[in-house]
């Protein structure tokens, strides 16, 4: 009965609750014993980068090591997400990835480095986020019926930059574009912030893009929102009407763009368990959803299961886009 009791006032101590959240909340011991490289396949500055920079310091703070970002861009995200696939599968190098390399590569390209099925395991998705359709200001357009008004009077004169081959800003754009014939000609960017730069200075005329990386471009006024590509209207863009409020209720104007989390297949599973859990969790806070409210961004719901079945689910409807958009490329 004595060591019983002592036991359970140790056990109320905060020392002692340490010790038990250290052995339980902890499953791998000595991970991480090194700083995390995350590969984000994006140069700076862009929607993936904003985010993944937010998950990488508030990760840091949880595991006990730095998480460095490791910008890779190239090959519509396929550079990036090929270093990671072929890192080591020890939970020191995760990717943070936009849609592009992970849900529509291996419909665009005859050829991927890496099949994303078996080359990685799901960790989570982290957030997702409509598109936003922005002309600069030499377009005299402040909604989507004159927008189409313009567009039907230049008809074959009109470019649309986008922040990659086959990116959700692509696909959707070309949909717009052949599905109401307005015969407009696609300039595709390495990632979202040089896209951003050039629509801003109207070397493009409109595009599609995030609030993360336009945000600055708009409040500045050089860049005018004029509807979202998604379910429901942005909450920093309160008077943005979505495509179905302004009269296009195509079921291909409510795509959304995810950002996930991967690590190379392999990866222990308590270290994957372990990753998992801090993301999610970290999701879910209220402190990142505000902040990823500020970037019109919002967590998902988050897990390696709902990864998968959102992955299986978007098959047929990216199929669909890529075919129309001509992004396939063999």
């Amino acid at each position: 009965m004595q060591i019983k009791t002592i036991l359970a006032t140790v056990a109320v101590s905060w020392g002692a609750v340490g010790v038990a959240q250290a052995q339980v909340g902890n499953p791998t011991p000595g991970y991480p014993n090194r700083p995390i490289t995350m590969v984000i396949p994006a140069a700076a500055g862009g929607g993936t980068d904003v985010v993944g920079r937010v998950l990488a310091e508030e990760l840091g703070k949880r595991l006990g090591q730095p998480v460095i970002v490791d910008n890779k861009a190239g090959a519509s995200g396929m550079l990036g997400a090929n270093a990671v696939a072929r890192a080591a599968p020890d939970g020191h190098t995760v990717l943070v990835s936009y849609s592009t390399p992970v849900f529509y590569a291996h419909h665009m390209f005859s050829k991927v480095p890496y099949d994303i099925r078996k080359d990685f395991d799901f960790i989570t998705q982290i957030a997702a986020t409509s598109l936003v359709l922005m002309v600069n200001d030499k377009v005299p357009a402040e909604n989507m019926k004159e927008f189409m008004a313009w567009a039907q009077q230049n008809k074959g004169k009109v470019n649309y930059g986008s922040y990659g081959m086959g990116s959700p800003g692509h696909l959707m754009s070309a949909y717009l574009s052949d599905s109401r014939k307005l015969n407009m000609t696609h300039v595709a960017y390495k990632s979202e912030s040089p896209h951003i730069q050039d629509l801003s200075a109207g070397v493009v005329s409109w595009g599609l893009g995030t609030l993360a990386a336009a945000q600055g471009q708009i409040k500045a006024g050089r860049l005018r929102p004029i509807a979202v590509f998604g379910p429901n209207r942005l909450a920093d863009l309160p008077g943005v009407p979505t495509m179905a409020e302004a009269g296009f209720p195509d079921p291909e104007f409510k795509t959304i763009a995810w950002f996930t989390m991967l690590a190379p297949a392999g990866t222990p599973k308590p270290i994957l368990q372990r990753l998992e859990k801090e993301a999610v969790e970290i999701i879910h806070s209220t402190q990142m959803k505000a902040r990823l409210q500020v970037f019109g961004l919002e967590g998902v719901k988050g897990g390696a299961a709902q990864f998968r079945n959102d992955f299986d689910a978007s098959n047929p409807i990216i199929e669909k886009l890529v075919k129309i958009s001509g992004a396939k490329q063999d």
